[in-house]
Formats: C-alpha cells, sequence, structure tokens
C-alpha cells in the first residue's frame, strides 16, 4: 500500500460528489408533503415553499461532532437567500445523535445556533423508514452516511452535487456548487 493512500482516502472524504442522474428528477417524492415545523404546529406544503427554488438540503442531528456546522448553514442562508436559495434542516436520529425532545433540538437549532432557515420536526433519512424526500436524494445522489450530509439540488429538483459531513458550510466546494444553481 502506498505511503500516500491515507491521505488520498481522506480527501475523498471531502471532496463534493457531482451528480449526474440518468433519470428525472421525481418532484412528487421530493416536494407533494406537507411536514411540521420543528416545535411548531406550523404545517408546510413543501411544494408552495420549496418546488422551483434553489436548495440545499441537510439531514441534522443535535448530539452529533458536526453540530457547530449549524452557524456555518445560517451563513449560507443569510448568505444567499436574496438570491432565492433556500436551506432546509431536517433532524434525524438515524445516527442515534438526535434528541429524543422535540424542544431540545428547537433550543439547540433556534437558541444556541441562532437558526432561521427551515427546520422541520424529525424524520428518517436512510433504510427503509427512509422519508420519500431522502429516498429521492438517495436515488438521485447516494443515502446519507452520517449527520449533516449536505444536497444541493437546482430549481428542476435535480442534485447537482452531495458532500459529506466533513465539508463543512465554509467549503469553496459547496459554496460553488450553491452557486452554480443560482
Amino acid at each position: 500500500m502506498s505511503r500516500f493512500a491515507p491521505l488520498f482516502a481522506s480527501l475523498l472524504l471531502v471532496l463534493p460528489m457531482a451528480c449526474a442522474t440518468a433519470t428525472e428528477p421525481d418532484t412528487e417524492a421530493l416536494f407533494q408533503h406537507e411536514l411540521g415545523r420543528l416545535h411548531a404546529s406550523e404545517m408546510v406544503s413543501l411544494q408552495e415553499r420549496f418546488q422551483g427554488h434553489p436548495l440545499l438540503i441537510i439531514n441534522t442531528a443535535s448530539h452529533c461532532g458536526y453540530t457547530d456546522q449549524f452557524g456555518g448553514l445560517e451563513q449560507l442562508h443569510q448568505d444567499y437567500r436574496d438570491q432565492g436559495l433556500k436551506v432546509v434542516g431536517f433532524p434525524s436520529h438515524d445516527f442515534n445523535q438526535e434528541a429524543d425532545d422535540e424542544a431540545e433540538t428547537a433550543r439547540v437549532c433556534f437558541e444556541n445556533f441562532g437558526v432561521t432557515f427551515d427546520m422541520f420536526r424529525p424524520i428518517s433519512v436512510r433504510g427503509a423508514d427512509a422519508h420519500p424526500i431522502f429516498r429521492e436524494l438517495a436515488r438521485q445522489a447516494a443515502a446519507p452516511r452520517w449527520n449533516f450530509y449536505k444536497y444541493v439540488v437546482d430549481r428542476e429538483g435535480r442534485v447537482v452535487a452531495h458532500f459529506p459531513s466533513q465539508a463543512g458550510p465554509g467549503s469553496p466546494e459547496l459554496r460553488r456548487a450553491i452557486e452554480s444553481i443560482l
């Protein structure tokens, strides 16, 4: 094994993964849902709120080593919202790092990190129980391998790039992918 193999392996973890889907996006799977906002009674029509907009979709967790990425995700929201980007967070306990109490999840997001982008009630993002949104993201790209997996989705619902947890919100590659869909 080459002495450079570990270096190359670690680089693959943070490089963006471009997506070229052979089929058209299933916009029904992505948008034909009503979901509840995090720790609120409000229900949101994803079709009305997000269809036709460039998106950054993230599966999140409140008790993860990457939880501090909420601050950088909020910065992306602030930097690009006037250009139409919608940042959307979906808490998930699939990796056993989400709070058991939705109020605690909301506190982490809204109070600890000042999140103002859309956050929804926890859903499953992997496997047979995955919400249709994440089944479609996985079909087009890949299922999340961990918390804070990021999907850049164009106005037509195509995943144009996806990023592993290690690629933080300040990643130049992530910003380039976002800028390519604005």
